[in-house]
């Protein structure tokens, strides 16, 4: 595969959106990636850029390392991609509970200006 060269992104981002596409789009079936040494010679990068690359998943809990066997999607068992909340979910979530304390706040200071407290 090769990544576009007009691409401004630093190529361990470029790696990690590549191999998170293809995880997603099960494109290993068997839950094991390629080594890094065959990343490195399809990308045409380093192998230290794969393993950052690879770093960003493995931050994202996307994939996991096991040592000298080689990389893994995480939680490839029945259902787990069901089971991980997106971002974008997360953050909605997120963004909700702090509307609802800033609500409340807002009422206490409130209570609090106007002689209740």
């Amino acid at each position: 595969m090769s990544v576009a060269a007009s691409d401004p992104r630093p190529k361990p981002v470029k790696v990690a959106d590549a191999i998170r596409t293809r995880v997603r789009g099960g494109k290993y079936p068997d839950g094991k990636l390629p080594t890094t040494r065959e990343l490195a010679k399809e990308f045409g990068y380093a192998g230290q850029t794969i393993r950052d690359g690879l770093g960003i998943l493995i931050g994202e809990g996307l994939i996991f390392s096991a040592g000298n066997r080689g990389y893994f999607i995480a939680g490839d068992s029945e259902g787990s991609t069901a089971r991980k909340p997106d971002v974008g979910e997360e953050l909605m979530e997120l963004r909700l509970q702090i509307q609802a304390l800033t609500e409340r706040v807002a009422a206490l200071e409130e209570g609090a200006t106007s002689g209740g407290a």
